[in-house]
């Protein structure tokens, strides 16, 4: 039903585009792009790391631009959100695992027990096995059902059930948005647990050493250093002072967890089998066990960075209420031993081109019915946390937030990395034209409102990245919190290329014309979600397909 009206939307819109859209559309340059995107990524901003001096320098900018085009600043008269930021090391020869079973007690370190929490603490409980950590009540799929888990410590899986069944109810091959272990361990929390302790799934096919830095890319780990890749710097983990995580989670080895599941006269692999088959979840409490976690902290210090949001009020005096968000990271890995990280297309292109949209739509004349929000994010590198951070502490209620384009490397042409590991999905021959948007599974409308935009600009659409699951890439950039919240997200992506999270990574590199079509795009698509009578919609039982 809403297929229709969004349909004579989008003919009534492209129609009429020379006098509603045009001015905004056509104002949109390369050449611009190319000299702000030439500052963001210079020398002078020192990598752009959080809590650095060339961040500082970023959020500035960001700032007084929206100020240029009379955005309204959301925080009094600032377009600041301060985020509280903890900035620390653990110290990995200290912190422990104690495991008592049955008047037995042993303990253990890295790496079979691995953990990272900002704040110097010791929990304990009773331990109980929670399946993948997921409550999934749109696929009638929860591991914590009949189980209580308050007070105590949770065992989970990596991943999800039926990683390797097309037609398994978690996107079949493709990964889901509970895949991921930060939504898991804000999900033990709000199910009481005091502690989780994670490990892998048994019979998840191994991917090498590749796929564990890639996990650890976005959790301030040291993402693309592998054999023969320059050295990286020396970068701490940072957490959310507050509006994340609030219990430890300790990463344990396959060895531990084997003997953990002893204990309940079980194995890994025979249990997760068994939740696969149906898939059911297996939860269950481990007689007679009881964890202890010992966090420590060898270096901390605790910081504020900042979100940059900037507001164009609707043109309709209900629907300017509801909010159409476009969004990027401004951050990035700063400076190593053999020189600077300048972040062209990771991600001062989408930096830019948030500012450059903010840009043509105060200029355009007729302006949407529904609000627009450009926001810049902190911290992203680190684990997402200025946009996490941001849904704990909306500027705009999320329940009004009806659509998000997210910006994240949108400046080059996907090529092989040449890193070896996990391998990239399928590369198309030439993908100098071509454009991946990640999440639309989870809407067919957003996908929709797209295609229809795409008639005008002529980019070639990628859906690739929603049937993949070797990469992780649905959790790796700021659309993924808004997902979590039933918000329409998706992150527009050119693709991985070998000079991702390298010093080479500048900015004479970037594609500038197929920059600006997708930033063309995104203006049209982003003025038909705030113009329509029926925004996009979420499906949460999402479900990939391909380019038919």
């Amino acid at each position: 039903m809403r297929v229709v009206p969004l349909f004579l939307t989008a003919l009534w819109l492209f129609a009429q585009m020379p006098s509603r859209v045009a001015p905004g559309y056509d104002s949109i340059l390369a050449s611009r792009l190319r000299a702000d995107l030439t500052f963001l990524s210079s020398d002078a901003l020192e990598g752009r790391r959080s809590l650095e001096r060339g961040s500082e320098v970023a959020i500035q900018w960001i700032a007084s631009e929206f100020a240029k085009f009379g955005l309204i600043p959301l925080n009094g008269d600032s377009f600041l959100q301060p985020v509280p930021l903890i900035e620390y090391q653990a110290d990995r020869t200290q912190t422990s695992l104690v495991v008592q079973h049955g008047g037995q007690s042993e303990t253990f370190h890295a790496p079979d027990a691995i953990g990272n929490f900002p704040t110097e603490t010791t929990v304990a409980g009773p331990l109980v096995f929670a399946g993948f950590g997921i409550s999934a009540p749109e696929l009638g799929y929860d591991d914590y059902a009949g189980i209580d888990v308050k007070g105590k410590v949770v065992l989970i899986f990596n991943h999800e059930p039926q990683e390797t069944d097309a037609n398994s109810i978690f996107n079949g091959k493709g990964n889901t948005r509970y895949n991921n272990n930060y939504a898991k361990v804000l999900n033990a929390g709000r199910h009481g647990a005091v502690a989780v302790l994670t490990t892998a799934d048994p019979n998840h096919p191994s991917q090498g050493p590749a796929r564990a830095q890639d996990q650890q890319g976005r959790r301030g780990g040291q993402p693309g250093q592998g054999r023969g890749q320059p050295q990286r710097p020396r970068i701490p983990t940072e957490a959310l002072a507050e509006g994340g995580t609030t219990i430890p989670s300790f990463t344990v080895s396959a060895k531990l967890a084997a003997d953990l599941f002893a204990a309940a006269g079980k194995t890994p692999a025979d249990v997760q089998t068994a939740i696969d088959t149906k898939p059911s979840p297996m939860s269950f409490a481990v007689p007679n066990t009881r964890v202890e976690l010992h966090a420590v902290v060898a270096e901390r210090r605790q910081a504020n960075s900042y979100n940059v949001a900037g507001l164009l009020e609707g043109s309709d005096p209900a629907l300017k209420a509801e909010t159409i968000v476009f969004s990027g990271h401004f951050d990035h890995d700063g400076i190593a031993p053999n020189g600077i990280f300048h972040g062209a297309d990771d991600n001062g292109s989408g930096t830019v081109g948030v500012v450059e949209l903010a840009r043509a739509f105060a200029m355009n004349p007729v302006k949407p019915r529904r609000s627009l929000l450009f926001i810049v994010f902190a911290a992203e590198e680190r684990g997402l946390l200025g946009s996490y951070y941001y849904v704990a502490h909306p500027l705009r209620p999320l329940d009004t937030t009806r659509a998000e384009i997210n910006f994240d490397m949108i400046g080059r042409n996907e090529a092989p990395t040449g890193r070896g590991g996990t391998p990239q999905s399928e590369i198309s021959p030439d993908t100098s034209n071509e454009l991946g948007l990640i999440g639309t599974h989870y809407s067919p409308d957003y996908r929709a409102v797209v295609e229809r935009a795409n008639q005008t600009v002529g980019l070639k659409l990628n859906y690739k990245w929603d049937l993949d699951s070797t990469q992780q890439v649905l959790f790796r950039s700021d659309q993924y919190p808004f997902l979590l919240h039933d918000i329409p997200a998706v992150w527009w992506f050119t693709g991985f290329h070998p000079d991702y999270h390298q010093i080479t990574d500048t900015v004479e590199k970037i594609n500038f014309e197929k920059m600006t079509k997708v930033l063309k795009l995104a203006y049209l698509s982003g003025f038909e979600f705030a113009d329509s009578p029926t925004p996009p919609k979420l499906e949460p039982k999402a479900k990939a397909r391909g380019a038919e």
